[in-house]
């Protein structure tokens, strides 16, 4: 691990990811005593401000997002934050971020918080200038649009920096649960030999939101709850649930082994696509007490772009591990509840001796958002003739101060890139939705509507 950088440059400044994630991530950190002393940002971007507009638009920023921060340690952050106006594209306007003057040749965390057309001539652009040696790139998703879009942008990035220096963040990977999971897989032995085919029925990995669109309709018409839920965050659940047990946690053997898992995904025709593959899209409803418009009638939404706030897959897995058991994927917006979760179902045993069992299988539920872990056994219940009856052995992690997208960007400053994702798994993740994608815009997949406030199509 290297030195942790002590400065930021973030491409972007105004962008709703610096307001929603990256500023309340600083204000934990440096609550939390995790930012050098030495720390500055340099915020950059196209309007006409001055450090005390960019203080403000963050200020304002994290009263909406993360009111709850302490005021001295949001106060202390702002002031490390500086502005200076350019476009990113342009090498004469970076030059003075860059290209001389006090502290611009230290090594730096860049951070792309810029739309992804913008991505390959800002990397030109900064390549041409020369950026101090040791610095880092952030890339915020989507990573690319598609397959061939991803390919072309890890080759430009390849072309100037070592994989190990790009970080494409999935704050998924900053869960508390996620981190647990690794540490229930493999450091007790009682679950190895029933984490496989023989054992287990099925997978089901769910991220369902009461949410709407919360002022993205911006970004989100233009992304669907396909590219911007299952592409990513939920395939890399699915290869941290699947894949197998790496030689350590360092980050090339974990990322060895989510990448090899994420290869052997079975590949789906389109035909196969159609079939396999659910999208929705929520129309007027209510949830809880709450009056929600349809889809179509938010703020910013072109009816003419067909996108969808819903989407599920089932997908398989070519190996011997997981022959024959079926991965199901869903995602969705306005539903009925939140629902964030992994459930490993196990099979049924093989002789009933309880006759029609009743209770159900063996289930194993990681949840996320609030954090808890459960495993669902039957027992015995005090009836004769005996049934059975279900209980659930419940863990609950205490919380923590640092939230997903702290965890994550706290392992960037520190240069590991295990918490981020590898430019071979960005193009896999994309290969496997590709016949999805295809076989939507043929118009081989209904887009289905479902109210608000309901279970989804």
């Amino acid at each position: 691990m290297t030195e942790m950088i002590d400065r930021l440059v973030i491409l972007g400044v105004g962008s709703d990811v610096v307001g929603r994630f990256v500023a309340p991530a600083m204000v934990r950190l440096w609550t939390a005593g995790e930012l050098p002393e030495s720390f500055e940002v340099v915020g950059v971007a196209r309007q006409d401000w001055d450090d005390d507009r960019v203080r403000e638009h963050l200020a304002g920023e994290l009263d909406d997002h993360a009111p709850e921060l302490d005021a001295d340690a949001r106060a202390a952050v702002l002031e490390l934050v500086s502005y200076q106006r350019a476009d990113t594209t342009e090498v004469d306007e970076l030059a003075g971020i860059f290209g001389g003057g006090e502290g611009s040749q230290k090594p730096a965390l860049v951070y792309l918080a810029l739309p992804p057309a913008i991505f390959p001539p800002t990397i030109e652009a900064l390549a041409e200038l020369g950026m101090p040696e040791g610095t880092r790139l952030v890339v915020e998703k989507p990573f690319g649009e598609d397959l061939d879009d991803a390919r072309e942008l890890n080759e430009l990035l390849h072309r100037y920096l070592p994989e190990d220096h790009v970080h494409r963040i999935d704050h998924f990977l900053g869960l508390n649960t996620v981190h647990d999971l690794l540490g229930l897989r493999f450091g007790n032995r009682i679950f190895e030999p029933v984490w496989n085919c023989h054992h287990v029925e099925r997978v089901d990995i769910v991220w369902d939101e009461t949410l709407t669109l919360e002022g993205r309709a911006g970004y989100y018409d233009e992304t669907g709850a396909l590219k911007d839920m299952l592409q990513n965050h939920l395939l890399q659940l699915l290869a941290l649930v699947a894949m197998e047990p790496p030689v350590s946690l360092h980050e090339r053997d974990l990322r060895d082994r989510k990448a090899q898992l994420l290869r052997e995904v079975s590949p789906m025709s389109v035909e196969e696509a159609a079939e396999r593959s659910v999208r929705g899209r929520y129309t007027a409803g209510t949830i809880g007490d709450r009056e929600v418009p349809a889809y179509l009638d938010e703020d910013g939404v072109e009816p003419e772009h067909g996108t969808e706030t819903f989407a599920a897959v089932t997908l398989g897995i070519d190996n011997w591990r997981w022959a024959g058991v079926p991965f199901h994927l869903r995602s969705g917006k306005a539903l009925g509840r939140d629902r964030h979760e992994i459930r490993v179902r196990f099979r049924d045993v093989p002789h009933p001796a309880f006759g029609d069992p009743g209770a159900g299988g063996n289930e194993l539920r990681m949840a996320f958002e609030p954090d808890a872990m459960s495993l669902r056994i039957n027992i015995t219940g005090q009836a004769v003739p005996f049934t059975l009856d279900p209980v659930e052995l419940t863990h609950t992690p205490d919380p923590t101060d640092i939230p997903p997208y702290g965890v994550v960007f706290r392992s960037v400053l520190q240069g590991d890139p295990t918490l981020s994702i590898r430019g071979d798994e960005a193009e896999t993740s994309w290969a496997i939705v590709e016949p999805v994608l295809e076989a939507w815009r043929q118009g081989r997949v209904e887009l289905q509507d479902y109210p608000a406030g309901s279970d989804g199509p």
